[in-house]
């Protein structure tokens, strides 16, 4: 699909996932209200255009919040990130007290499997938070280009207002980028994210290469899932945070 000014269309949300969603901001905050029936409010019905029109069929479903547990894979690495403002951001700063959705991508990847599909994703999650208080008052979703040299913080800012063009007003979504390889070298290295350059850098797909990866950190900066290509299923991420939630009750 070409892009638009140099960046994505915004193409990614449709009504049938959207009313499947809608309906998850009426649920209580109370255990029973979470877990109770979950299924009917996340499940979109059938067949699903999810990400730039392609169609998603889903043959499983997933479990009832709070019904398994999220193991710790590790601790979310912290790093000096550049906000579109420019100025100068540590990740944990960003995280703050929150749930968090992180993605590595960078603007110029057209790839129809890579940054467009988890950027769908994360905007799927944006609309459920803007949607439901109960995600949207504890979940952050952060973006992070590993291409700091050519999206600089203008670049990472102008890629971000497409995305909050059309939005309404709430949300939780913040766009970053770093300020030299040097810097972003470590993070990647942390969060065992592998970037490589294409020998072709007029690849019309764009000039890396990466694996795919999207985590899920909770609010003591831990790695609680991360979700490959075959499972940014944006109803199992709202089943794991709600699952965080309902951790976070039990153990107070």
């Amino acid at each position: 699909m070409a892009r638009e000014n140099g960046r994505w269309p915004r193409r990614i949300r449709v009504a049938a996932l959207g009313v499947g969603f809608l309906s998850l901001g009426a649920i209580a905050w109370c255990e029973s209200a979470i877990a109770h029936d979950a299924r009917q409010h996340i499940v979109p019905k059938d067949r699903v255009e999810l990400t730039f029109g392609r169609s998603v069929d889903y043959d499983y479903d997933p479990p009832e919040p709070g019904s398994y547990v999220l193991p710790t894979l590790g601790n979310a690495a912290d790093g000096r990130m550049r906000a579109p403002d420019g100025r100068t951001r540590n990740l944990y700063e960003v995280m703050d007290d929150r749930i968090c959705v992180l993605a590595f991508i960078y603007t110029r990847c057209t790839d129809p499997d890579g940054c467009p599909l988890s950027m769908g994703l994360l905007d799927t999650l944006d609309f459920v938070g803007k949607s439901d208080p109960i995600v949207g008052d504890a979940l952050r979703l952060i973006t992070i280009s590993f291409d700091p040299e050519y999206d600089t913080p203008e670049v990472i800012g102008a890629f971000a207002a497409d995305y909050r063009e059309e939005a309404s007003e709430g949300g939780d979504w913040v766009f970053l980028t770093a300020g030299s390889q040097a810097e972003l070298k470590p993070v990647l290295k942390a969060y065992d994210q592998p970037i490589g350059r294409k020998s072709d850098a007029e690849d019309s797909l764009g000039p890396f290469v990466h694996q795919l990866r999207v985590y899920l950190i909770d609010r003591r900066h831990r790695i609680r899932n991360i979700y490959s290509l075959g499972f940014l299923d944006p109803r199992l991420v709202i089943t794991d945070v709600r699952t965080l939630l309902l951790e976070e009750q039990k153990a107070r």
